[in-house]
């Protein structure tokens, strides 16, 4: 069998990061597949791992009562999907649903934590990855605000 080590290694989420701290994420990771239609979580459930996606799409979304799910922000391949893992109470916080079907590493959120607390640089080091990560989302969901709630003119 073939180590997921190379793939992570190419992704931008692991561009400069120390190949000893790569070798313990490659420990926690494993290839999923999903399909239209699966949801890989939904909100509230345990957050209990992250993915990287490489090839396919998945919509993040928010139950919204009486309408259909709004739509937060669509991922596909070269996206991380999920940081629910890493903050306490480890819950997620939207739905994540495939909108086609998709190949992606699932990376162990508990494998993780457990690696971060026997190696706190590791941990800072994963955390300011996810920080940039959790800003360019932010942004995004800003600007689709921004278009939502806009005046149409």
């Amino acid at each position: 069998m073939e180590s997921l080590e190379p793939i992570l290694a190419q992704h931008s989420f692991f561009e400069g990061l120390d190949a000893e701290y790569l070798k313990l994420f490659v420990g926690c990771a494993s290839n999923v597949r999903y399909y239209v239609g699966a949801y890989l979580f939904r909100t509230g459930e345990d957050a209990s791992q992250f993915y990287l996606i490489r090839q396919g799409r998945v919509a993040l979304e928010i139950y919204a009562p009486q309408r259909p799910p709004i739509v937060v922000q669509t991922l596909e391949a070269g996206d991380i999907l999920g940081w629910s893992w890493l903050i306490p109470p480890h819950r997620w916080r939207f739905d994540a649903r495939v909108v086609e079907g998709i190949r992606a590493i699932a990376l162990d959120g508990k494998c993780l934590r457990t690696k971060c607390e026997e190696n706190h640089d590791l941990g800072y080091e994963l955390l300011k990855r996810f920080v940039r990560i959790t800003t360019q989302r932010l942004e995004a969901t800003r600007l689709q605000l921004l278009d939502v709630y806009a005046p149409h003119v």
